[in-house]
């Protein structure tokens, strides 16, 4: 057990609802080591059985290092948003530092009106990340990157005044700090907001370095579920750079659907691997492929400084604006050039034809 168990210190609460939220979690808390005091680390579980299980194990690791750790059965039927928020409630108010890692997320927006926290603090959730610094920091609403450009629908005009009163909670004042712990570039820094950088040294600590095979994996992403993808165009482009670089495993993404999944097993031959934990990890425990291929995503940031040391490349793919789909947002092609043309130490491969 960590040796922060039972600090005295200021009391931290951290919400997250995604493996690689708490991960970036641990990250933070780690960086912080000899200043945390208290950490009660909240999960709001979702509902996707990969996702509660890669949290389960995120979950055991966090207990690990002395953190506590609440599962809340945050969406588990119409009365448990309300069952959640009443039994956080005084927990939120009492929480010196609050720490979330999906600013974006309707959940925590709400959970962010009610605490009295004097920090806020925003740990990455992927790319994401980049359009949340960008929107505070040009003082626009919050809207996803693949959302943006879109009329705002009921919901969201239902819940606006939730979500610019969480918003204001995410602006510094006088009363309150505001920090960004990311390994992702930021191009525009809101006034007043320290950002940290997260270099992966607790990922680095616990596991590795990994033993490195003479082929290349491969690492999915879930562009084709969120609508901007189209799904045939993706097929076409995985098999390609599969042959191409001679790639054996596919990583697949959590939200990656069953149905696609075994449709690229039996049209490219990869073998689809379901990863139990964030690919950071998985890529440094090893074993893992001297190249690693992505499209643009996260991991073309955060695996460079998960693996730093070691002899894995990381080579990233451009999206050929003709794989877009007629729905896709007009702000996604921009975004995900941007996603590829910031990341650091990967080498960049030109869009592939899928036909």
């Amino acid at each position: 057990m960590s040796h922060r168990a039972g600090n005295t210190g200021p009391s931290t609460l951290a919400f997250v609802e995604s493996p690689v939220q708490l991960l970036n979690v641990l990250e933070w808390a780690h960086a912080r080591e000899h200043a945390l005091g208290a950490l009660t680390l909240v999960v709001l579980s979702p509902i996707d059985p990969m996702t509660r299980g890669q949290l389960r194990r995120m979950a055991e690791l966090a207990r690990n290092d002395g953190h506590e750790v609440r599962w809340e059965e945050a969406r588990g039927g119409p009365a448990a948003p309300f069952q959640t928020i009443g039994g956080l409630t005084g927990l939120l108010r009492r929480a010196d530092r609050v720490v979330l890692g999906d600013p974006f997320s309707r959940y925590v927006q709400l959970l962010l009106t009610i605490t009295r926290a004097r920090d806020i603090v925003v740990v990455d959730d992927g790319t994401a990340t980049m359009e949340f610094v960008a929107q505070l920091a040009r003082g626009e609403r919050l809207v996803r990157w693949h959302r943006k450009g879109g009329r705002p629908g009921p919901r969201d005009l239902v819940f606006a005044p939730v979500s610019s009163a969480a918003r204001k909670r995410l602006t510094p004042s006088e009363r309150r700090t505001v920090e960004i712990f990311s390994s992702m570039p930021m191009e525009e820094t809101p006034q007043g907001v320290t950002v940290t950088a997260n270099t992966f040294a607790w990922t680095r600590d616990r596991f590795g370095p990994p033993r490195i095979t003479k082929g290349a994996d491969m690492v999915g992403t879930s562009l084709v579920e969120t609508g901007v993808v189209d799904g045939d165009r993706y097929l076409e482009a995985v098999r390609s750079l599969a042959k191409t670089h001679g790639a054996t495993r596919y990583f697949a993404h959590r939200r990656e659907s069953t149905e696609k999944l075994h449709r690229l097993a039996v049209e490219t031959g990869l073998e689809v691997v379901r990863p139990d934990l964030p690919l950071e990890l998985i890529a440094r425990r090893g074993p893992i492929g001297r190249t690693i291929l992505s499209f643009p995503s996260t991991v073309v940031h955060t695996l460079p400084l998960a693996l730093t040391g070691t002899e894995v490349r990381v080579a990233v793919c451009d999206i050929d604006p003709a794989w877009l789909t007629e729905n896709a947002s007009p702000r996604a092609q921009g975004f995900l050039s941007g996603v590829t043309g910031t990341a650091r130490d990967v080498h960049r491969l030109s869009a592939v034809t899928a036909v």
